[in-house]
């Protein structure tokens, strides 16, 4: 924008509610012609639409980045500070908040405009006191005029919510504290209005014009409130003085507290400020805070943010060279990298940019791609991606973006369907194409597309501001408070097949089976009348669900054996009962879910019938081996010593180790034995087992039996088939052992296997062949030489002292055996056939 020296400079200066913005427009208007830049989309579009009262659409502008209103012979026009077209010339020129020029993130476009903006006949910068001293020494010849503040603002002290008088704005700096705040405010207040600087204006006008016109009192914002929104607020409480500033969590200034607080009050009515009470030490003013409030005594700016406002666009190179160049004056500093500077530096590495970027023209355009706001806040790097992919479609062919990509953008968030967040991140996505559509030469028929972006963004808008209303205007409190004076259980109640519990058509909870819990967004006054109405109406459906559990067959239900978990019965993926400790290994009691014991006590006692002969039937499918050697362990008929065997054998879930049982193994007399391998019972050099407990199926009930007896979860399973395991350290060595694997040298060996390789062992030691690690068998498994050596040495052979053909040779030591070993003569070295010391049980 060219610059007039000698056309009169004036700085208006002052705290919130001075009147400063109404000036300039008067000033404006005043004037031929004329354009103020604003900090906000929202605040140029309040001013917009008041001018256009005054001077007549046709001859009234906005522009922001994506809103473009520009009549062929508007001659004042309202902007956002980004979007002020430097191109033009304007007998009046306004720049507000140009405090912000301090600020990091944007500072530097405001500084631009302080130095370098200037209209024909008049220029006016509005902004705090705290910008005087640096106006004094960027701006010498400017004239400064204080605005005092029309009413007092005091100190109200800390309220809580359900005390705030009417009127009230509470502020919050995040999206989630604005949800909760207005959640809370439904519930004790009948609802408020939501503003926030995402919303789009005609999301955000709806939600205004309902608290202006008084269908809601309160007011829950972020602190965009602060940028000169005016509205009927009496009062603004704090719901917290912390905020992100984009890169960490800090505490309000003084001066950023008083641009919020100052909204409170208008023209001679007074206004308060205070905090919310029980938000904890984070919402607490101090006195030195408060004082320097109430008196509008502020600590004066010392440096602005700035960045070259005219770079040279002849090469990329020399673009980003002059953007990042320190300032010459002691009052500006370096502006942090934006980002659009940081897209263009990414995008200066990309070797097809570079060779498309040359020239002022093809520069000045990726500059301008690069200029694209990161609206749905992806952070620079991907941000990055989009404008490059952008950048290439302005950069070749007709250097327009084709038409049907644009509108298959477009047409992707063209729905209404999802919650507020869903809504609010499909509006932030619209308003980049929004953006890029007003981009006049960057589409074949931009108009069209503007239009396009423009109905889409209002539909979505139309259905984000029903979402708010929905939520946050009394919806589900005037539900539940409508009838009582019935009491709570008179409400009507009805559960949907996800299991969603609505009243009156508001969701209160969730049924999962036979348990209700309350929403997670119910607030704990509310818990209570939604509980009882759910208990008072859910009766009958809860009944209907124990009616149809004791119909179901068996495959709707399962084991509960996941890792982790408490071993339990499932019933269409419901948890039902957990297994306990009962008299025996094999007869666990069975704990009822807590929500089933909310039935009566007859209908438990017929659910826990159901439930007990389910299990039966699973121990007769799996376990039936187990509950044979159970049976045999109680029969008077069987030797004394055989039914010691069998018991241990029984509550150890039908395996040991030969270790345990060798004592009651050395009482047993043949027919005892017979008796035992007649059941299947194999009496390994390792373990006592039977092989029908392996099974996948046993195995996991087994598990579940144990740990139900110890009270304990669920230990890791191995995975069915595995015959060879390294399990995880603690719970997975524990689930391996007890799931019938033998530990060598880490590596976790299933007994069975283990007894068929002791076989192997003997009969080939026996016929005088080698049996080394490197026998096929061995390789197949993938057992190692340590864990192989383990395994000879546990199973009784030991490494003989004369290599055979170069390779380890095992002799059987008898250990552990009735039968004497051969002593081996002293010095005597086994070559080729292996001494055979015992006999392989």
């Amino acid at each position: 924008m060219a610059s007039f020296a000698r056309s009169p400079l004036t700085a208006v200066l002052g705290p919130t509610n001075t009147g400063k913005t109404h000036l300039a427009v008067e000033r404006m208007c005043a004037h031929s012609s004329g354009m103020i830049g604003f900090p906000l989309r929202l605040l140029a579009r309040e001013v917009y639409d008041r001018v256009v009262g005054i001077k007549g659409k046709d001859q009234v502008a906005l522009i922001t980045g994506e809103e473009k209103i520009l009549p062929d012979k508007a001659r004042w026009f309202l902007c956002t500070a980004e979007s002020m077209p430097v191109d033009r010339d304007f007998a009046f020129v306004g720049v507000d908040e140009a405090q912000l020029g301090a600020d990091a993130e944007r500072g530097h476009v405001f500084t631009d405009r302080l130095l370098r903006a200037r209209g024909r006949e008049e220029t006016m910068i509005l902004g705090s006191d705290t910008l005087r001293p640096l106006v004094r020494a960027l701006l010498p010849d400017a004239e400064i005029i204080d605005r005092p503040r029309f009413s007092t603002l005091s100190y109200a002290g800390s309220k809580k919510l359900s005390r705030l008088p009417k009127r009230s704005a509470v502020v919050a700096f995040s999206v989630e504290e604005v949800y909760a705040v207005a959640e809370m405010l439904r519930r004790f207040r009948g609802g408020s209005a939501v503003v926030m600087g995402a919303l789009s204006p005609h999301t955000r006008n709806r939600q205004v014009a309902m608290f202006q016109a008084g269908e809601v009192d309160y007011l829950v914002a972020t602190d965009a409130i602060g940028m000169g929104l005016n509205m009927d607020v009496a009062h603004v409480a704090f719901a917290s003085l912390n905020k992100f500033d984009g890169r960490r969590v800090r505490r309000l200034s003084v001066t950023e507290m008083a641009q919020i607080a100052g909204r409170a009050g208008r023209h001679q009515r007074d206004g308060t400020f205070g905090s919310l009470a029980g938000e904890g030490s984070e919402a607490a003013f101090t006195d030195e805070e408060i004082e320097r409030i109430e008196n509008h005594r502020f600590s004066k700016l010392d440096f602005l943010y700035w960045r070259e406002g005219e770079p040279p666009m002849e090469s990329v190179d020399g673009l980003v060279a002059a953007l990042e160049e320190k300032p010459s004056r002691p009052e500006l500093r370096p502006a942090p990298e934006a980002v659009d500077l940081a897209v263009l530096k990414r995008l200066a590495d990309e070797a097809d940019v570079i060779g498309r970027a040359r020239g002022r023209a093809q520069v000045q355009r990726l500059w301008a791609a690069c200029g694209l706001p990161d609206f749905q806040k992806l952070g620079a790097e991907d941000h990055a991606r989009l404008v490059l992919r952008i950048w290439r479609h302005l950069s070749e062919g007709n250097g327009h973006i084709p038409q049907d990509w644009f509108a298959q953008q477009v047409a992707r968030l063209d729905s209404v369907q999802g919650d507020i967040d869903t809504l609010s991140a499909r509006i932030a996505a619209a308003r980049t194409w929004s953006y890029i559509a007003h981009r006049s030469d960057w589409l074949q028929h931009p108009a069209e597309m503007a239009e396009r972006t423009r109905v889409l963004e209002e539909k979505l808008s139309d259905a984000l501001h029903e979402r708010l209303t929905q939520r946050f205007v009394d919806r589900r409190t005037a539900v539940l408070l409508r009838e009582i004076g019935h009491g709570a259980g008179h409400l009507p109640v009805d559960v949907d097949e996800s299991g969603s519990v609505h009243v009156d058509g508001e969701s209160i909870g969730q049924l999962n089976g036979f348990r209700f819990s309350v929403a997670p967004d119910a607030r704990h006054a509310d818990r209570k009348m939604l509980l009882a109405a759910a208990e008072r109406r859910l009766g009958g459906i809860l009944a209907q669900r124990a009616d149809e559990l004791l119909t179901a067959p068996d495959k709707d239900f399962a084991l509960v054996a996941e890792e982790g978990f408490e071993p339990g019965i499932r019933w269409k993926n419901v948890h039902v009962a957990t297994l306990k400790a009962g008299l025996s290994l094999l007869e666990p009691r069975i704990g009822l879910d807590a929500g089933i014991l909310t039935l009566p006590a007859e209908r438990q006692q017929v659910i826990s019938a159901k439930l007990f002969a389910w299990l039966e039937r699973q121990k007769a499918r799996h376990l039936g081996p187990l509950l044979a050697i159970d049976g045999q362990s109680r029969k008077a008929d069987i030797p004394p010593t055989l039914r010691a065997v069998l018991a241990q054998l029984a509550d150890a879930g039908g395996l040991l180790p030969r270790m345990a049982l060798d004592d009651a193994l050395g009482h047993l007399d043949r027919p005892s034995r017979a008796l035992l391998r007649k059941t299947g019972i194999v009496i390994g050099s390792l373990d006592v087992f039977h092989p029908g407990l392996l099974k996948p199926g046993a195995v996991r009930l087994r598990l579940a039996l144990l740990a139900a007896r110890q009270g304990q979860s669920m230990a890791q399973a191995p995975h069915p088939g595995a015959v060879l395991l390294v399990p995880a350290k603690g719970a997975g060595e524990l689930g391996a052992r007890l799931s019938g694997f033998r530990p060598f040298a880490g590596q976790y060996l299933r007994i069975d296997i283990a007894e068929r390789l002791a076989r192997l062992a003997h009969d080939k030691i026996g016929k005088g062949e080698a049996f080394t690690p490197e026998d096929p068998q061995i390789i197949s498994l993938g057992l190692n030489e340590e864990a192989f050596g383990q395994f000879m040495r546990g199973v009784g052979f030991r490494p003989a002292r004369q290599p055979f053909k170069g390779e380890a040779n095992w002799a059987f030591r008898g250990r552990r055996r009735s039968v004497k070993a051969k002593p081996v003569p002293e010095g005597h070295h086994f070559s080729g056939l292996a001494q055979l010391l015992g006999r392989h049980g």
